[in-house]
């Protein structure tokens, strides 16, 4: 049986994890070493750097989308390294985000993604046989997988077959026995005590006679000898003495770092903090091996093991780096709930009915069942209005609900603020080009947005109001709505659609709280947020003379290969020769129409694409040689479903509509139907554009409506 608090857990090691990358990844190794941390930071209590927002790495990639093959491919039927293998080549854009893109024989991953695509399956693709002993042995072995020592809780054996069979794509070996180590370890914190516990279970899984095993026992040992806290510097010395990295090459081999693990581990003593800190401290991979243990601490500690400090920057909220701008705008309790789900059918459990309910895919729903859930949610003016979690739950819904606090400070005329959720990024908004994250909005012109609020005002001289609003991210205009007057002690549902944006996308959606009361009777309370909803069909138009090219992709497009640009308005596709494709919309949107015009300016293929689950599984139609357009289904290979005669000519513009129902697609060019076919076989999925051999093509106009 999984643990009553099995999605609490779930959530405070997802949390923990990110806490550890976002702690460790300032000071990886290259400019910073262990000598550099300690004479900088010295003794640290706290992260070393404020983001204004942080862009995942693939130490938080790997968990979100490889886990993905037990949704994709091993459905009813345990996992395989195929399987995996599969999501690797499915989510990743070639060459940019996921993981590390170092070259070939250098970057292990980028080695691997290379055997996937010359046909090499796993796990030969990782083996050392193929790839090399070194190569083999790197660390991302154990940085991919703690989301599968998330799924079986208490059942290490378990969770460690998964994650040696999710590590065979990449590594071998030492490489397979940290994702067997971290894995089993996660799933031992769901019920363990202690810290020696852990520990105890991630070197029962692995061979007692590797080098892995032996790293590990030798922190052990030395612990056991030196075991008071300000002692770890002592064994971080012994590890540089004994296992460091001039014995163990490679960019960044497994051993050392794991190493590090097992003395952040027993040194922090089952402190979470502490924990992530001192794994920091010690160098080497550092938001690797503070984001492993973070994991295995955040379960073992729970949510309130997680200080507030480390915590509440996070603030639920992360971006990362696959080929879907939908799911990259990812909300942590939102994915923890659809992991939790995920983790009772993988353990042959009927999931709560209130946490099947919480799953609603293709759309924005927030219902604060995670204690302390923030959901990402801002505020523009921290003076007048200051956000927290609360246990105050919507009244008649079940008792397990929160809601988000929002108290409004002393309030008089002229003061506002905004409360927003973020469904949409710009480049503007982050320190750095890490990992090149791109988005595509959660929330879209001609979708509903609701919201329960509970007004709670303490004093004032006023009404408190609330605009609802969104915000155009070109011209960064506020689109605000009718005004709206909550009312104390009761409950408001606060509904309305969100306008048209004129080919902008949208990047807030939310309300201007204010209250216009008198300097000698100012407005003081709290409201509260209950439930949360962007849903509903959405009707959009991109206008490629309102996007920007960002983390080298056309907003708010993903590419995949081929060289993507902007130009007087329209947006440029070219291929070198290997299939090219862009991509955007809701990932799980279904029945739609789709508006495109293009113009082939060189090459025999240029065309549409929808219904699209990743760059290896999509829909693709458009002019295929002379003469011809073809609907082309591609699987891990492009099949070519129904051809029909069609005289096109490079130069000119066409313009496209794809009306999707249900399994059936019909095409129309220039307003004549052209090609039905009824048998898609992907049931939702995204859109966007392609090429799928050498030419340029002219994207120059879209427009989308759903019809679900």
């Amino acid at each position: 049986m999984l643990p009553e608090n099995y999605l609490e857990k779930v959530y405070a090691g997802f949390l923990g994890m990110n806490v550890g990358i976002r702690l460790g990844a300032p000071l990886e190794p290259g400019e910073w070493s262990y000598e550099k941390i300690k004479e900088i930071h010295g003794d640290i209590r706290g992260y070393v750097k404020d983001y204004h927002t942080f862009a995942a790495d693939d130490d938080a990639n790997g968990p979100v989308y490889f886990i993905r093959a037990l949704i994709d491919d091993a459905k009813g039927r345990e996992l395989t390294p195929e399987d995996v293998g599969r999501a690797w080549l499915n989510y990743s854009r070639e060459g940019i985000g996921m993981f590390w893109w170092g070259g070939d024989q250098i970057s292990t991953e980028h080695t691997a993604y290379l055997n996937l695509k010359k046909g090499i399956p796993a796990p030969k693709s990782g083996s050392a046989e193929t790839n090399g002993l070194i190569m083999a042995e790197q660390i991302g072995g154990q940085i991919f997988i703690d989301t599968w020592g998330l799924l079986f809780p208490n059942n290490m054996e378990k969770a460690a077959d998964y994650a040696e069979i999710a590590a065979s794509v990449s590594h071998d070996k030492n490489g397979l026995y940290g994702a067997r180590f971290m894995a089993a370890c996660i799933s031992k914190a769901f019920s363990a005590i202690s810290v020696d516990e852990v520990v105890e279970a991630g070197l029962s899984v692995i061979p007692s006679d590797s080098t892995y095993h032996d790293v590990v026992q030798a922190v052990i040992d030395f612990y056991q000898e030196h075991p008071e806290e300000e002692d770890f510097r002592k064994c971080r010395q012994f590890l540089e003495d004994e296992w460091g990295y001039d014995k163990y090459t490679g960019v960044c081999h497994i051993i050392p770092n794991a190493g590090v693990c097992a003395l952040a581990l027993l040194y922090g003593k089952g402190n979470f903090a502490r924990t992530v800190e001192i794994a920091t401290m010690c160098s080497w991979d550092t938001d690797c091996n503070a984001g492993n243990v973070g994991t295995i601490l955040g379960v073992m500690a729970g949510i309130d093991g997680i200080p507030v400090h480390y915590r509440a920057p996070i603030n639920d909220a992360i971006v990362t780096s696959s080929v879907s701008g939908y799911l990259n705008v990812l909300d942590i309790p939102t994915f923890c709930k659809e992991l939790a789900v995920l983790g009772y059918e993988s353990n042959g459990e009927k999931a709560p009915d209130w946490l099947v309910e919480g799953v609603r895919l293709g759309e924005v729903y927030f219902d604060f069942t995670v204690p302390g859930a923030t959901h990402g949610f801002k505020t523009s003016n921290s003076f007048k209005t200051l956000l927290r979690a609360s246990d105050v739950g919507v009244d008649g819904v079940e008792g397990r609900r929160g809601s988000l606090s929002v108290l409004f400070d002393r309030m008089v005329e002229g003061d506002s603020s905004k409360v927003f959720y973020k469904p949409f990024y710009r480049r503007e908004e982050f320190n750095d080009e890490k990992y090149k994250p791109t988005f595509a909005p959660t929330a879209y012109s001609g979708q509903k947005v609701s919201a329960k609020i509970f007004l709670d005002k303490w004093q004032g001289g006023a009404d408190v109001y609330l605009t609802p609003y969104v915000r155009n991210s070109f011209t960064k205009e506020e689109l605000k709505l009718d005004r709206v007057v909550l009312r104390q002690d009761e409950w408001l549902e606060v509904d309305f659609v969100i306008p048209e944006t004129d080919g902008a996308m949208i990047d807030e959606v939310g309300f201007i709280v204010e209250s216009p009361s008198p300097l000698n009777n100012r407005s003081f309370g709290k409201f509260y947020i209950g439930e949360f909803r962007i849903y509903g069909n959405a009707e959009y138009s991109i206008d490629f003379g309102k996007q920007a090219v960002e983390f080298k992709c056309v907003t708010p497009f993903a590419h995949h290969r081929g060289e993507w640009t902007l130009e007087d308005g329209v947006m440029k596709g070219v291929s070198d020769g290997e299939d090219t494709s862009s991509f955007t919309g809701n990932y799980y949107g279904r029945d739609l129409v789709l508006e495109a015009g293009l113009k082939p300016v060189s090459g025999q293929s240029h065309g549409v694409i929808f219904r699209a689950k990743g760059t290896e599984r999509y829909y693709f139609v458009g002019f295929d040689g002379d003469g011809q357009v073809s609907l082309v289904k591609n699987d891990f290979g492009f099949k070519r479903l129904k051809s029909v005669p069609f005289e096109w000519k490079s130069g000119e513009k066409y313009d496209f509509q794809v009306a999707l129902q249900g399994t059936s697609v019909q095409i129309e060019i220039n307003g004549v139907p052209v090609l039905a076919y009824d048998g898609i076989e992907n049931e939702y999925g995204m859109v966007g554009f392609g090429l799928l051999e050498k030419g340029e093509t002219e994207f120059q106009r879209f427009y989308l409506k759903e019809m679900n």
